[in-house]
């Protein structure tokens, strides 16, 4: 390609590079693509113009919380889905409580969960949030044993289609959106099966009915 020139030059190839990441692009990694010395008005400019061009589309670009990146719209999702040979399996009520409480009363420790669930959480409820990225240990409480302290992450913002903890949906939202996580990442959502005897992280369908619940 020419060198780029004109704003129409600029918006394809950040339309090129956005469409082609796995991953949301920050203003950082977006301003590595030209030679130009780009500041961060212009480049939201540019990043604003691109989101209008799309804006008539079945997919459309936003800005989530580790940057900027390309998604289905949400209305075309039961079309998607036909192209499914099969449904994800939902995570389960212990789950998606644990979720909750972590993503409403960051940071906490195991402890805390348990005190607000009222019942034992096991660390394979843990480690499968881990392991979806959705949560990670911060820090350590100055008590006894020094307690591991668990909050979100920018994947678990991003993979909501969220910029910050202040977007966050009512609690009772929160499992109409994990379920929706397809629609922002384009990869079917499927919970880790459980290191142990028990499994933790599959949903019976009674339990999937109210897995916001706390």
């Amino acid at each position: 390609m020419h060198n780029p020139y004109t704003p129409e030059d600029y918006k394809r190839i950040l339309e090129t590079a956005l469409l082609a990441a796995t991953e949301p692009l920050p203003l950082a990694e977006l301003k590595r693509l030209f030679d130009e010395e780009f500041d961060d008005d212009t480049l939201r400019s540019l990043l604003a113009d691109l989101r209008s061009d799309w804006a008539d589309r079945g997919v459309e670009l936003a800005q989530l919380a580790s940057g900027w990146r390309f998604h289905t719209r949400a209305e075309f999702q039961p079309y998607l889905d036909r192209l499914k040979n099969e449904r994800p399996p939902k995570y389960s009520r212990a789950v998606m409580e644990t979720l909750a409480i972590i993503a409403y009363r960051q940071p906490v420790t195991r402890g805390d969960i348990e005190d607000i669930r009222g019942v034992a959480v096991s660390a394979n409820i843990l480690k499968t949030l881990e392991s979806r990225g959705w949560i990670d240990a911060v820090g350590h409480r100055d008590a006894p044993g020094r307690p591991a302290l668990y909050a979100t992450t920018r994947a678990f913002l991003d993979d909501l289609g969220l910029r910050a903890l202040s977007e966050l949906p009512p609690l009772a939202d929160l499992d109409r959106m994990v379920e929706g996580v397809e629609l922002h990442r384009g990869i079917t959502l499927a919970a880790p099966a459980a290191a142990s005897g028990t499994d933790d992280t599959t949903a019976t369908p009674s339990e999937a009915s109210d897995a916001a619940t706390t």
